[in-house]
C-alpha cells in the first residue's frame, strides 16, 4: 500500500494554480490537468482551503493561493490532505503472539524505527517549498514564467 495520491494531487493543484495565476483555475480546469473527476478536485480543494493554503469562494469559479509560494511547504500539503494521522505513517500489527519471542518484542523494536522514519520524511518535506516545485516544473518545461 502506498501513501494516498491526495498528496501528489494536492501538490499538482497548488502548482497549477500558481502557474495559471493569470487564468481561472476552476475545478474542471484542474481536473483536466490531473486527469480526474472535478469532484475529486473539489474534495481536495476543500482540504487545502481548510488548511489555509488556497482561497476559493462559492459561486465564483477559480482558486488562488492563500500564501506565498515560498511559505507553503510540502509538509503543509501533506498534513492538509490528511495522508496519515500523526505518527501513523507505518502501522504495526495489533496483537502479535506474546508466547513468541518475536511477537513479544516486535512492537517495541520496530515502533521507534517507524517513528524515526516518519519524522525524517516530515523533516524532508518541511524543507521543500511549493516555490521549489514550481521552479522545477517551469525549468523542465522551459516555459516563460
Amino acid at each position: 500500500m502506498s501513501i494516498s495520491s491526495r498528496f501528489a494531487v494536492g501538490i499538482h493543484i497548488l502548482a497549477l494554480i500558481e502557474i495559471n495565476k493569470e487564468g481561472i483555475s476552476s475545478s474542471e480546469f484542474l481536473a483536466g490537468s490531473v486527469n480526474t473527476n472535478p469532484a475529486v478536485i473539489r474534495k481536495i480543494m476543500g482540504m487545502l482551503k481548510k488548511a489555509g493554503l488556497v482561497e476559493v469562494h462559492p459561486g465564483i469559479a477559480g482558486a488562488k493561493l492563500a500564501r506565498d509560494l515560498s511559505d507553503i511547504t510540502l509538509l503543509d500539503v501533506y498534513k492538509a490532505v490528511e495522508v496519515v494521522k500523526e505518527k501513523e505513517l507505518f502501522s504495526v500489527h495489533e496483537e502479535p503472539n506474546p508466547a513468541c519471542t518475536v511477537g513479544r518484542n516486535i512492537q517495541d523494536t520496530i515502533g521507534p524505527l517507524f517513528t524515526a522514519a516518519q519524522l525524517a520524511l516530515e523533516e524532508n518535506l518541511s524543507n521543500v517549498t511549493l516555490e521549489d516545485v514550481v521552479k522545477d516544473i517551469v525549468f523542465k518545461d522551459k516555459i516563460n514564467y
